[in-house]
């Protein structure tokens, strides 16, 4: 994909955004034989294409360091771009292009099911936040998306500050810093692909995830 441009503000804007994160220095442990550039840009070529595949969604990237052209390329003409180190940040980013609610996902989930984004947007209706839980592997656990209502109330926009994806605690130190009990309810939780051995995760009769699966062509998936 080619001729990637990065969007303005619209006068409408996004009502609601997926935004998946490029962030290379967190990046997950590389299978032996294939190029660390190499997986890390399918992963997030297959992980994007989940989110651009929700209706009513419209999917945004997620860059730190801000210069990352190959990372751009992976996405449609006209996807929103936002350069920003932290969670905060990212979420203030798309809301002030016209998000009203927004997902964060981490980079290497190319199997999501679009079902649990979806689950977290529907438990918006009833809370500032929700959480999808990274599930299995040696990676840690952490989450695999969180979405909000935007813009972030101030004890999530200061959490936040500290927090991201991959912090182990995630969930406990978002509910921790919530005021009262119930404000980051849990979806269903899914895996991230962080370490080789997470491989075995990958289910190949399921649809999807096609740049890593072609990646991993002759690669045993651990099972």
């Amino acid at each position: 994909m080619t001729d990637q441009v990065t969007a303005s503000p619209a006068p409408e804007g996004p009502a609601r955004c997926a935004a998946v994160l490029s962030w290379p220095s967190r990046r997950s442990a590389v299978p032996p034989g294939l190029d660390p550039e190499d997986f890390r840009l399918a992963l997030l070529e297959d992980t994007y294409e989940v989110v651009a595949g929700l209706e009513l969604v419209t999917p945004a990237l997620v860059l730190d360091p801000p210069d990352q052209p190959d990372a751009e390329a992976v996405t449609w003409p006209g996807t929103p771009i936002v350069r920003e180190a932290t969670l905060a940040g990212a979420f203030a980013a798309l809301h002030a292009l016209g998000a009203g609610t927004a997902a964060l996902v981490a980079p290497d989930a190319p199997d999501l099911p679009p079902l649990l984004l979806g689950k977290l947007f529907r438990a918006l209706g009833a809370a500032p936040a929700a959480a999808c839980r990274a599930e299995g592997g040696a990676g840690g656990n952490g989450l695999v998306a969180l979405a909000a209502r935007l813009p972030l109330p101030g004890w999530l926009a200061g959490a936040l500050r500290e927090i991201d994806l991959d912090t182990p605690d995630a969930l406990a130190r978002l509910r921790a810093a919530a005021p009262r009990p119930g404000l980051v309810p849990q979806g269903p939780g899914w895996h991230r692909l962080r370490t080789p051995d997470d491989l075995r995760f990958l289910d190949p009769g399921l649809e999807g995830w096609e740049s890593t699966r072609a990646l991993l062509e002759g690669h045993p998936l651990g099972r």
